[in-house]
């Protein structure tokens, strides 16, 4: 794990370095304090000697503002090292995540990686910070300690004996009881997250169907998981500190025993034992502290692995075979027998068998009930997914010879799930084109009938649409999505049942301005109204991940009994209405 995360830590190994080396100079320097007290107590005092005292007061002094200066040093250094090492960590993962496919972050789940990209990073940078001072602080106080006080008196030095490995094993047994309980917190993290994420991104759907008691009673069930999970691995760990102080203690009042016997007795000076009860807490304080890295160690180490799996991950979809200089000619799709699943073990498929050439230029549009695999249809265009029999080809070429930049520049998707960033509706219809003229803004709005409510908006482009875009209606989000995938001037350009919440008056003037304005573009509409798709070039008609009817509407209507059916229904429902 080191290996695999020392690289992000590296351009810092000089700070790293010297803010090691100033902890050790601290606490050199707090050891060497006591030493001169000692001489105070057992010289100064005792002969009455004044200048003595003030002379190694001074002294004193002078290096506790050494070890001042160092201490500073060190907590400085530490926290520059560790934040750039957590933003270094952090940039890495989530420019990892950016390649990732679908498939690869449905594996995490959404709610896991932003548990990895902030909980999980945030302990591995407090690790680095906390270990710079105290994982080099502690061991050098307690190795000096532990010989500057065997110097004093070694007889009096066995109580260590005994003390020390049962610090040792009580350590050790609670470390081993401590990991997997912190892996279970982060995963347990991770679940609440999900809750939380599915509530505010759904909130409008729980709060129409008056779901907020089952939201919140799902949402307390995870946070008590949390809670007990918590409870039980910082329970553990709490319970280190009273074991140990009952050491520590059981270790002060030893040395007091016998050290006042050994004073007493006239082999050991006031001042030598007053030094000694010095280096006794020194000692134990850094066995504490050494306690206290390790469990923050272990609980890193947790968070460690989960931040590695997510960057040893490998992208399901990749530029491997790809020609760097390939870009896509014109927009021709080719389904050659293509079969595809979304889980490489069902035993059924999503798509079987699709065998299609569209030429370039054509309006396509594709009818099929839910879950007919329309939707998984398209996404193998721009290559969201990948086939696994069969080749798929854009341009005259398979897309895997093309580099997912230069594929989905070509292809413009406008989704079922509408979505809008926020701020202003220029910054979002620059998504399309980022060096778009305000005129080119403009027109692409006419062609989606987005300027009919620009008008109305006193900022024009310059509004706010806020967090998703909750300040524009439905129909509006949608149309703006189609404005900006114009924008980009695509060679095929798929709209997934995107004018399902405008009227049937506004669809047909979108339709026309993509006749009009975009006569060279493939363009492909998924729709669940005929009126949709009736004058388009070809139709799919699509059941259970097969086409099967394809041709235009009269022919459709000749041959079809699935299209006939939906049609006749809907006109129907037409002339009831009316």
């Amino acid at each position: 794990m080191l290996k695999k995360l020392w690289p992000y830590a590296k351009q810092y190994r000089t700070l790293i370095v010297i803010g090691i080396a100033c902890s050790a100079m601290e606490a050199i320097f707090e050891l060497l304090i006591p030493l001169v007290m000692s001489d105070i107590v057992d010289i100064g005092i005792k002969y009455g000697d004044v200048d003595f005292i003030v002379k190694k007061g001074l002294f004193m002094v002078v290096m506790a503002m050494i070890s001042l200066v160092f201490g500073v040093g060190a907590a400085a250094l530490s926290a520059r090292a560790g934040q750039g090492f957590g933003a270094n960590l952090r940039k890495a993962e989530y420019d990892h995540i950016q390649d990732f496919a679908f498939s690869n972050i449905e594996k995490f789940s959404t709610a896991s990686l932003v548990t990895r990209l902030t909980s999980d990073v945030n302990t591995m940078q407090m690790t680095l910070m906390m270990g710079m001072r105290i994982f080099v602080r502690a061991p050098v106080m307690l190795i000096s300690a532990l010989v500057l006080s065997i110097r004093i008196s070694l007889a009096l030095s066995n109580v260590f004996l005994v003390s020390l490995p049962l610090l040792a094993i009580l350590v050790c047994v609670i470390l081993m009881k401590v990991g997997p309980m912190f892996r279970s917190l982060q995963e347990k993290t991770d679940a609440l997250n999900l809750v939380v994420q599915e509530n505010l991104t759904g909130i409008r759907v729980v709060k129409s169907f008056v779901r907020q008691e089952n939201e919140r009673e799902k949402f307390a069930r995870r946070n008590q998981d949390l809670k007990r999970t918590s409870q039980q691995a910082f329970g553990t760990v709490v319970i280190n500190m009273p074991l140990m102080m009952l050491i520590v203690y059981g270790t002060i009042i030893a040395v007091m025993w016998f050290g006042g016997h050994m004073v007493h007795a006239g082999t050991m000076d006031t001042g030598k034992l007053m030094t000694y009860f010095t280096y006794i807490m020194q000692i134990m304080m850094s066995l504490m502290m050494v306690s206290m890295v390790f469990m923050m160690l272990t609980r890193s180490i947790a968070c460690g692995k989960r931040i590695i799996e997510v960057l040893d991950e490998v992208p399901a979809i990749q530029d491997e075979t790809a020609a760097t200089d390939a870009t896509v000619q014109d927009g021709s799709i080719d389904f050659e027998h293509v079969f595809f699943k979304y889980n490489e073990n069902s035993q059924e498929w999503n798509l079987t068998d699709i065998d299609l050439h569209i030429p370039s230029g054509t309006t396509v549009g594709i009818l099929g009930g839910t879950g007919s695999g329309k939707t998984t249809l398209v996404s193998l265009i721009p290559r969201l997914y990948e086939a696994q029999q069969g080749v798929m080809k854009v341009g005259g070429r398979p897309v895997q010879e093309y580099t997912m930049e230069h594929l989905r520049d070509a292809v413009s998707v406008v989704l079922q799930k509408n979505t809008l960033f926020s701020g202003s509706i220029r910054e979002n219809l620059k998504w399309g084109n980022p060096d778009a003229t305000e005129e080119q803004l403009m027109e692409a709005c006419r062609a989606a009938c987005a300027d009919e409510f620009l008008q109305r908006m006193p900022e024009g482009l310059d509004t706010d649409l806020g967090q998703g875009g909750v300040n524009v209606s439905g129909g509006q989000k949608q149309r703006l999505c189609i404005a900006r995938a114009i924008l980009k001037q695509p060679k095929v350009l798929i709209l997934d049942d995107s004018t399902s919440a405008v009227d049937t008056a506004t669809d047909a003037k979108i339709r026309q301005a993509f006749r009009d304005s975009m006569p060279n573009t493939t363009k492909i509409i998924i729709a669940q109204r005929v009126n949709t798709v009736m004058d388009a070039d070809m139709i799919l008609v699509m059941d259970d991940g097969a086409v099967v009817a394809q041709g235009n509407h009269e022919t459709l209507m000749e041959t079809c009994d699935i299209y006939r059916e939906v049609y006749e229904s809907q006109q129907e429902g037409v002339s009831i209405d009316g």
